[in-house]
């Protein structure tokens, strides 16, 4: 008979079948036919021996140790007796951890099946099933309908995490990309607050061209996204802008990008294809889809042309706030710049404020910044020449400064300090390379450490300190996963050195190498197995111990 919703939740939540019998099962038991010393579960061992054991050197034997309940054999010796026995117990062991397997409805997962094949009798097949961006590994036959048994209250809200699906009316947004090879498959899903830019080839043809649906502006604005996860309120796809490109690749942006050009044919050519679309999507700090946004490149297609390549990119930014390039998501990527920023001085009244970025001409991004190598190595022209901290790279520039009798010391000092640490040194660091600006919890601040050298003359009269190098050390780790690790920076230190600097007497000159260096220090501690503090045990396991599972 059909199962009920009672019996069906039931049988879903039905204890899994034991693989292994842990009553049977000894790992210490090595020797054939044989008692091993202090194996309390050898099977050969009688009790004049178990009367020699000094202790058990398995005490417990247990099966799968993720389950959430399981048996558990327990052996251990009684001493007082006379001679000493071996005592074993048969008991339920409750696991402590709160990710743990209840039931196993997936009974595929008990056994080893070895995965179908390609060939070019299947492959059209198997790439229907498996190509595109999700599949179900289970047949029909795994049919536990938990939405239809247990309805969402209809109370409850929705809203977009961080790489789920962007929903449309039909289906979700699509972002066509390469999959198996090249050529573009329109089954690729735009995740949310996943910025993807895709290039891929486009079979076509100039006579059916106005037929191509990919080829069109519909097909890429005609689906409204819904604000949230299944609601009804829809945001509707505009038009930001359509750029039209020639056949040897100059572009025009039009002034209107109200009236929807379609494709078609015209003196053997096919007109207004899409050759490339740039989502831009707003949303809220809630995970609410606010506004949504497309620009198309159009271009005609040759009558000799079998394919055409066409790119897409999306960006999403949040409300109220100035869109700037990441840096990572989350953890920073090797070669792309710091991200920084300073504290308004209003921070922390009113709470709320936001770290602004670096607002000069030369920082429009908010990136951290050494001075950078000129071609004269003249530091007083250099001054205001900056080039951006790559995470990752060690750096190292300079530049050279001539002093004469004439120089006056302290004006000196401040143009140097200039020339090291810029016209606004940032106060904080973003530790993700993906860091907003209302996170604060997310950015670190610079600590700055001033040392002073030993003089440059001892022979002059008067003295004072000028700043000679600025040393920037960036310590990072590993953050999150082990399959997947995130780079993440924890600490900044900016070291100003200075020195003292005396009267040069008349006629007389030296010249003052001024240097700034970043250094990169991973301080990440190597992983270590959770099973770290059990004992250590040299034996040799059964050939299947670990059945069904390599």
């Amino acid at each position: 008979p059909a199962d009920t919703p009672d019996t069906a939740q039931a049988r879903a939540r039905s204890a899994p079948a034991p693989v292994t019998d842990v009553a049977k099962l000894c790992v210490c038991d090595l020797l054939v036919a044989q008692c091993d010393v202090n194996c309390c579960c050898d099977p050969d061992c009688s009790a004049d021996d178990f009367s020699l054991f000094t202790t058990c050197s398995v005490p417990v034997v247990t099966g799968d140790s993720q389950l959430c309940r399981q048996k558990a054999a327990v052996y251990s010796l009684d001493v007082e007796a006379n001679p000493p026995e071996r005592i074993f117990k048969l008991i339920d062991q409750v696991n402590p951890s709160i990710f743990c397997i209840h039931a196993t409805n997936y009974k595929q997962a008990l056994y080893l099946k070895s995965p179908e094949i390609p060939t070019p009798e299947n492959f059209d097949r198997l790439l229907d099933e498996f190509g595109g961006a999700t599949f179900s590994a289970e047949p029909d036959s795994w049919n536990l309908d938990t939405d239809a048994q247990n309805p969402p209250d209809a109370n409850e809200t929705y809203r977009y995490e961080y790489g789920v699906p962007v929903q449309t009316e039909d289906a979700f947004l699509r972002l066509p990309s390469p999959v198996v090879s090249s050529w573009c498959s329109d089954a690729n899903p735009a995740g949310f607050l996943v910025n993807q830019a895709t290039k891929c080839i486009r079979s076509v043809s100039v006579e059916k061209c106005d037929s191509i649906q990919a080829l069109s502006m519909l097909f890429y604005i005609n689906s409204s996204i819904l604000a949230v996860p299944k609601s009804s309120q829809m945001v509707n796809i505009t038009v930001q802008s359509i750029v039209v490109q020639s056949l040897n690749g100059m572009r025009t942006l039009l002034n209107s990008s109200d009236v929807l050009r379609l494709p078609m044919v015209l003196d053997g050519l096919c007109i207004n294809a899409v050759l490339g679309v740039n989502y831009h999507i707003t949303h809220t700090d809630t995970g609410e889809i606010i506004e949504a946004a497309a620009a198309f490149v159009l271009g005609p297609i040759s009558k000799e042309a079998l394919s055409i390549e066409q790119s897409f990119e999306i960006s999403f930014t949040q409300e109220n706030t100035q869109p700037v390039p990441l840096s990572g998501n989350p953890g920073y990527v090797v070669g792309l710049p710091v991200r920084a920023g300073f504290r308004p001085q209003a921070y922390p009244f009113p709470a709320g404020f936001l770290f602004a970025a670096l607002a000069l001409s030369s920082n429009k991004h908010g990136q951290l910044t050494i001075l950078q190598s000129t071609s004269t190595q003249d530091c007083l022209a250099a001054q205001g020449a900056r080039a951006p901290v790559l995470f990752g790279y060690n750096m190292i520039s300079g530049c050279k400064l001539r002093i004469t009798a004439a120089t006056k010391c302290q004006p000196l000092a401040q143009t140097l300090l200039d020339v090291l640490k810029g016209q606004s040194f940032p106060e904080y660091v973003a530790s993700f390379g993906n860091s907003q600006a209302q996170d604060v919890l997310d950015w670190v601040p610079i600590t700055q450490l001033h040392i002073s050298e030993q003089m440059i003359s001892n022979t002059l009269q008067s003295s004072c300190q000028i700043p000679v190098s600025l040393g920037i050390e960036v310590k990072w780790t590993k953050y999150g996963s082990l399959v997947n690790p995130q780079a993440r920076i924890v600490n900044v230190t900016a070291t100003i050195t200075t020195t003292t600097l005396k009267q040069l007497p008349s006629g007389r000159e030296r010249i003052i190498p001024i240097t700034s260096s970043v250094v990169f220090t991973d301080i990440s501690s190597p992983a270590e197995p959770s099973y770290k503090a059990w004992p250590t045990i040299n034996i040799k396991l059964p050939f299947d111990f670990f059945y069904p599972f390599v």
